[in-house]
C-alpha cells in the first residue's frame, strides 16, 4: 500500500463501465472504490485513449486534511473526506495529485489533494448517472398544450463542467 501514497494514484469506482479489451489490475481501497495497481496515470490514460475512449481530467482540486501519522489508515480517512466532497459530482474516478504529511505543534496531520477524473466512451463529458436523457424534464409555459390550455415547453436540464482531455 506504500505506493498508494504517491501523486498520480488513480481510484476507480467499482461499477465503472470500462472498455472490454482493457485490463486493469486493481485492489479494493475503500468500499465501492478500487486503486489501480498495474499502471501509472499516464500509461492508464494512453491505454484508455488507445481503445478510443476518453479519460477526462476535471479542473478544480479537492482537498482534505486529517489528523494522524503518515500511515495507510490516515490516507484512507483523507481520501474518504475527498470522496465525500466529490460525491455530488458523480464522476467515476479520482486522481490523488498530492499527499503531504506534516506536524503542527507536534500534532501530525496529512493533507491530500485530488482531482476528479471520468472514464467514458463518448467525447462529451457526461457524469455517471447524470446524463441529459435520464434527467427529469422541467416544464415551462411556452409551447405545446398543457393542462388548462397553457402552452408547455419541455426543457432538458443540463450541467456545465470544465474538463481537460488528457493526451498522455
Amino acid at each position: 500500500m506504500s505506493d498508494t501514497n504517491s501523486a498520480g494514484t488513480i481510484l476507480i469506482k467499482e461499477d465503472t463501465c470500462l472498455p472490454a479489451n482493457l485490463s486493469i489490475e486493481s485492489e479494493t481501497f475503500l468500499p465501492r472504490w478500487r486503486v489501480v495497481k498495474s499502471v501509472d496515470r499516464s500509461a492508464l490514460a494512453r491505454n484508455i485513449e488507445g481503445v478510443n475512449w476518453n479519460f477526462f481530467y476535471l479542473a478544480g482540486e479537492i482537498r482534505a486534511t486529517v489528523l494522524g501519522r503518515n500511515q495507510p489508515g490516515t490516507l484512507r480517512r483523507a481520501v474518504k473526506c475527498v470522496l465525500a466532497k466529490q460525491e455530488g459530482q458523480k464522476f467515476n474516478s479520482l486522481e490523488i495529485t498530492k499527499v503531504v504529511s506534516k506536524r503542527f505543534l507536534g500534532i501530525p496531520f496529512m493533507r491530500v489533494t485530488a482531482h476528479s477524473r471520468h472514464i467514458q466512451q463518448c467525447i462529451g463529458l457526461v457524469p455517471a448517472k447524470d446524463s441529459a436523457l435520464r434527467m427529469p424534464v422541467a416544464a415551462t409555459p411556452e409551447s405545446g398544450l398543457g393542462s388548462g390550455g397553457k402552452r408547455v415547453r419541455p426543457e432538458v436540464a443540463t450541467k456545465q463542467y470544465v474538463a481537460l482531455i488528457s493526451s498522455s
